[in-house]
């Protein structure tokens, strides 16, 4: 599933090609994805310009003078910049078409995604979007905001980490990643981290991300940016997926339990 970094390494390489450009048409070929897309989008988008692109947690924001197109990439989901006639595929859902001749196409093989309208103001306001907890990449996600968090919490701090109302965007990879530099067991409760343990963990789960956003995010099976390269963030994986195999720090056997109907991955040695 595309997670935070997949999704602002699709936004890096769309922001170029889309903001300032007029839409000259919109394409739904099958709105049944994880919510119906909006009937009324082609009259809505059609002639209007693209005035930012911006992301909130695994959300896309299309900015218009009128109100917001909200993207989601679901589970299986990409963003395709193409020239405008190239012909659709099985998964090909949803055409934004330019009027400098190319087009935006989502894929969405598993139809998790969503393509939402937000009219006028802040699309931050939108029922999805408004529960959500800090970036991690900005300065309000920092070691006094996750300590307070997690006081009194028994739940294991991975589960506390991906809790998109405690902080958006941290997934699975990355969380087991971002644990695993800050020497921190996944099913350690969530209270009983110090401050100087949940500066560590603020810490790394920025550089895990940020390293991640630096090589292209993550393709394990399908993820691509806006012009078709995959990511090679997967070359690095310190514990992610290497269950059984040695631990690129001290050499003894990752580990691999089940917290939330999710794999997690961990060193017994170098996390407590």
């Amino acid at each position: 599933m595309p997670e935070l970094p997949e999704v602002e390494v699709t936004r890096r390489s769309l922001e170029p090609h889309l903001v300032g450009q007029t839409v000259s048409g919109v394409v739904i070929r099958n709105a049944s994805l994880r919510w119906p897309i909006p009937k009324n989008l082609p009259r809505l988008l059609r002639g209007k310009t693209i005035r930012a692109l911006g992301r909130r947690g695994k959300y896309l924001l299309f900015e218009f003078d009128h109100g917001t197109l909200i993207l989601h990439l679901g589970m299986s989901g990409s963003l395709r910049l193409l020239p405008a006639n190239t012909p659709a595929e099985k998964h090909d859902h949803f055409d934004l078409l330019l009027s400098n001749g190319a087009l935006m196409r989502l894929r969405d093989p598993r139809r998790f995604g969503a393509a939402l309208w937000q009219s006028g103001g802040d699309a931050r306001a939108h029922p999805l979007l408004a529960g959500l907890g800090p970036e991690p990449l900005q300065a309000e996600f920092d070691a006094e905001y996750l300590h307070l968090a997690t006081r009194g919490r028994n739940i294991a701090i991975k589960q506390c980490i991906m809790d998109s109302h405690v902080v958006v965007g941290v997934g699975n990879i990355y969380a087991s990643e971002a644990l695993f530099r800050a020497s921190i067991k996944p099913q350690l409760a969530a209270g009983k981290l110090s401050l100087p343990r949940c500066l560590k963990l603020v810490e790394e789960i920025r550089a895990t991300l940020d390293e991640a956003i630096l090589h292209g995010g993550s393709t394990l099976r399908d993820f691509v940016d806006a012009a078709g390269q995959p990511g090679y963030f997967q070359q690095r994986y310190w514990v992610y997926g290497r269950a059984g195999e040695p631990c690129r720090k001290c050499g003894a056997t990752v580990k691999q339990i089940r917290q939330g109907q999710r794999s997690s991955f961990y060193c017994d040695n170098c996390q407590r």
